[in-house]
C-alpha cells in the first residue's frame, strides 16, 4: 500500500461502522433523557414544545450570538412570508476572552444602533436570542451557559444566566427600548423553527457549520427528565448537543490520529470529539495534518512543507470546498501557491484533491449517521423534513450529496428531503419568540 492509500484508507468509514456508531448513538441518546444515567449527549430540553403554523404575524427582534460574528435581526411575519433587516457586527477576540459585562455590553450596543437605524419603534420588542453554546434551560426565556466553546472565554459567563446579563445590559446601555428577551433559543433549534414556518413536515434541523449539532421533535414520555408541565402538545424540541459524542470514547473505532492530534491541541482537549471530526473549524487542519503525514514520507511537496504550511490551522475549511468545485486543478494550485509559497506538481495538487475528498466524504457519512439514528428513533423515515444550516453545508459542493447518499445507504426506503433553511439561527430566534407570544 502506497503511503498514500494509506492515509486515505484511515478516512474510509464502512456502512457496518456507521451501523454500529447508531447503536452506540442510541444508547446515549436513551441515557441522555433520563434522569439520573450519565452520558456524552445532553438531550436539553428547549422548553420549544410546537413548531409554527404558519400562521403567526407581526415583529419580532432576533439576537444570534454563535461564532466571531453576531447578527442582529427585524423579522416581519405576515401570511407565511418573512421579511427580514439584519446587520453583522464582528467580535474582536478581545470581546470573545474578555469579561461577560463587556461582552454584553458591547452587544447592547449594538442592538441600540440596530433599533436607530431601522428606527424600530415600540413599548414591548419581543426577541428571540440564539445563544449557540451549551445551556441548561430552565424555561423558555431562562438558560444557564454551562460552558463556552468555539474560543470563546469571557470571565463571569459560565454557570450563570445568560438572558439576564443580555437584559442587564440592555437596561444600562439602551434603557429607551424596551426590549423584552422572550426566548433563549440553541442556532439548531431555530434551524427547525424556521424550516416549520414554511414547512411543517420539517422533524430535524442539523447545523454543519464553524460547528455541528443537531436537534429534534421528542414525545413527553420520552424525557424522563422532563420537568415542565404536561399540557398539551405532549413534546418537546430536544437539542442532543451532538458535537460532544464520542467524548466517552464511543467513536475511537473510527478516530484517526489526525483526530487525536487536533484535539490535542485544541482550546478543550477530551471534549466535542464527534464535532472535531467533521465541522468547519477542524475540517481544513485535518486535512494539512494528514498532508503533512505524507509530506514526512516523502509522498507530497518532494518531502518538504513551506513554513506557512507548517503553521497549526492554517489550510481553512474553505480551502477543501475550493479543492473540491470547478476548476478543482486551478483552484489548488493558486491556492498552495498564494496562500503557502507553494509551487505545486500535478501530483502535488492531486494529492490534495484526493485528501479534501477523503476527509470531507467521511464527515458527511458521520454527520448523515448521526441524522438516521435519530429518525430511527423517532420511527420518521418517509416524507419529512431536516431542515439544515450552516456554512459547512453551503458552501462545500458534495457534502449535501454525500449525505443523502450515505443515509440511503442506511435507510434504503426513506424519502427524507434536505431543506436548507438559510438563517435559522436568526430567523428561526425570531419565529421562537412569534410562537412563545401566542
Amino acid at each position: 500500500m502506497s503511503a498514500l492509500e494509506n492515509v486515505l484508507s484511515k478516512f474510509t468509514v464502512s456502512k457496518e461502522a456507521l451501523q454500529a456508531m447508531i447503536e452506540r448513538f442510541h444508547g446515549e441518546m436513551a441515557n441522555g433523557l433520563s434522569k439520573d444515567k450519565s452520558s456524552s449527549l445532553k438531550m436539553l430540553p428547549s422548553f420549544v414544545r410546537s413548531t409554527p403554523t404558519g400562521q403567526e404575524s407581526g415583529d419580532y427582534l432576533a439576537l444570534d450570538i454563535g461564532g466571531t460574528n453576531f447578527r442582529v435581526l427585524r423579522c416581519n411575519l405576515s401570511g407565511g412570508q418573512i421579511k427580514t433587516d439584519a446587520e453583522v457586527y464582528p467580535m474582536s477576540s478581545a470581546v470573545m476572552k474578555g469579561t461577560g459585562s463587556d461582552l454584553f455590553g458591547f452587544v447592547a450596543d449594538c442592538i441600540k444602533s440596530f433599533l436607530k437605524k431601522y428606527d424600530v419603534k415600540g413599548d414591548n420588542l419581543p426577541l428571540g436570542f440564539t445563544f449557540s453554546f451549551p445551556c441548561a434551560q430552565h424555561s423558555l426565556n431562562r438558560a444557564t451557559l454551562i460552558t463556552w466553546t468555539k474560543g470563546f472565554t469571557a470571565s463571569g459567563v459560565e454557570g450563570e444566566e445568560v438572558v439576564q446579563l443580555l437584559q442587564k445590559a440592555l437596561a444600562e446601555r439602551c434603557p429607551e427600548f424596551k426590549v423584552n428577551v422572550a426566548a433563549i433559543v440553541n442556532d439548531t433549534v431555530g434551524t427547525l423553527m424556521a424550516a416549520a414556518y414554511e414547512n411543517p413536515k420539517s422533524v430535524i434541523g442539523l447545523i454543519i457549520g464553524t460547528g455541528t449539532n443537531a436537534c429534534y421533535m421528542e414525545r413527553l414520555d420520552a424525557v424522563e427528565k422532563w420537568t415542565g408541565d404536561r399540557d398539551e402538545p405532549q413534546q418537546v424540541i430536544i437539542n442532543i448537543e451532538w458535537g460532544a459524542f464520542g467524548d466517552a470514547g464511543h467513536m475511537d473505532s473510527i478516530r484517526t490520529d489526525f483526530d487525536k492530534e487536533i484535539d490535542q491541541h485544541s482550546l478543550n482537549p477530551g471534549k466535542q470529539t464527534f464535532e472535531k471530526m467533521m465541522s468547519g473549524m477542524y475540517l481544513g487542519e485535518i486535512v494539512r495534518l494528514a498532508a503533512m503525514a505524507l509530506v514526512k514520507e516523502g509522498a507530497l511537496f518532494n518531502g518538504k512543507a513551506s513554513d506557512k504550511f507548517c503553521v497549526r490551522e492554517s489550510f481553512e475549511t474553505r480551502y477543501v470546498s475550493d479543492a473540491l468545485g470547478q476548476n478543482r486543478i486551478a483552484n489548488v494550485r493558486e491556492l498552495l501557491k498564494d496562500n503557502f509559497d507553494i509551487d505545486a506538481s500535478e501530483n502535488d495538487v492531486d494529492v490534495m484533491i484526493k485528501l479534501c475528498a477523503a476527509a470531507s466524504t467521511r464527515a458527511a457519512r458521520l454527520a448523515a449517521a448521526g441524522i438516521a439514528a435519530i429518525l430511527l428513533k423517532i420511527n420518521e423515515t418517509k416524507d419529512r423534513i431536516v431542515a439544515v444550516d450552516g456554512s459547512v453545508y453551503k458552501k462545500h459542493p458534495a457534502f449535501a450529496k454525500i449525505m443523502s447518499e450515505t443515509l440511503a445507504e442506511i435507510i434504503p426506503d426513506n424519502t427524507i428531503s434536505w431543506v436548507l433553511a438559510d438563517d435559522g439561527s436568526g430567523v428561526g430566534a425570531a419565529m421562537v419568540a412569534a410562537v412563545a407570544g401566542k
